[in-house]
């Protein structure tokens, strides 16, 4: 994500056969190096110059458009794609998450309705709507998709636990940890911030009983070391 790297991008570019635009692969990961470096002008000049637009080409386009905090256009890019997949369902659901407005919710709830139920069967999917739902502040949308949902892996707990915390629901983030076997170290994180923000004696007590379990590598992890700091001194 350098200059450097993006002039490098820019000079082979030029050198390559036109025949090699041909291949949706390699566009895709032009596309993907232009918006990463970037160079958003560049990346839709190409894009919208290609005749032959497949849906990693669009993929790639929106996730540089949310990376770039252009969420508008990666809505809108969205709205042009006839049949979009999973992953473009996921980086619409991403960008509606970081604009948090009503209408935001409303277009993630008319999606979510319309997407084929396979697409449920995807869990970076789910956690990326729960993320969504919760950072709009539908926490009962978000709940009811949670438990009804029959494979819920790490992620989906952590969209569920900090929504939680970012909707100031603290006792709902501990007792959705205490369901988690095997949490893991953003788990932790979570627990800690939502401890952190009850400062109650049976918080710190939470958080002396948690920080004495969990797995020595998980404190090589600066993030969780604060969290773990940050919810001590608040207690």
């Amino acid at each position: 994500k350098t200059k450097e790297a993006l002039d490098l991008v820019k000079k082979i570019s030029k050198q390559i056969p036109k025949s090699f635009y041909s291949n949706p692969y390699l566009l895709t990961s032009l596309l993907d190096a232009l918006m990463k470096c970037g160079d958003v002008a560049h990346a839709e000049s190409l894009f919208y110059s290609s005749k032959q637009k497949v849906l990693p080409m669009y993929g790639a386009m929106m996730k540089g458009y949310v990376d770039n905090n252009l969420l508008e256009k990666a809505i809108d890019l969205f709205n042009k794609i006839e049949n979009p997949n999973d992953v473009n369902v996921t980086i619409l659901f991403n960008a509606c998450a970081q604009l948090k407005t009503k209408e935001a919710l409303d277009l993630v709830k008319k999606i979510s309705k319309q997407i084929p139920k396979s697409f449920y069967s995807n869990p970076y999917l789910l956690t990326s709507l729960l993320d969504v739902l919760m950072k709009c502040g539908d926490v009962a949308h978000a709940e009811s998709l949670f438990y009804s949902s029959k494979q819920k892996v790490l992620p989906m707990y952590g969209a569920m636990m900090k929504g939680y915390v970012d909707n100031n629901l603290p006792e709902k983030t501990i007792d959705l940890f205490n369901e988690i076997e095997n949490p893991n170290d953003v788990n932790m994180i979570i627990l800690f911030n939502a401890c952190a923000q009850l400062k109650t004696k049976e918080a710190l007590d939470l958080v002396k009983k948690i920080s004495k379990q969990i797995p020595k590598s998980f404190y090589s992890n600066p993030y969780l070391l604060t969290s773990l700091l940050d919810a001590l001194m608040k207690c």
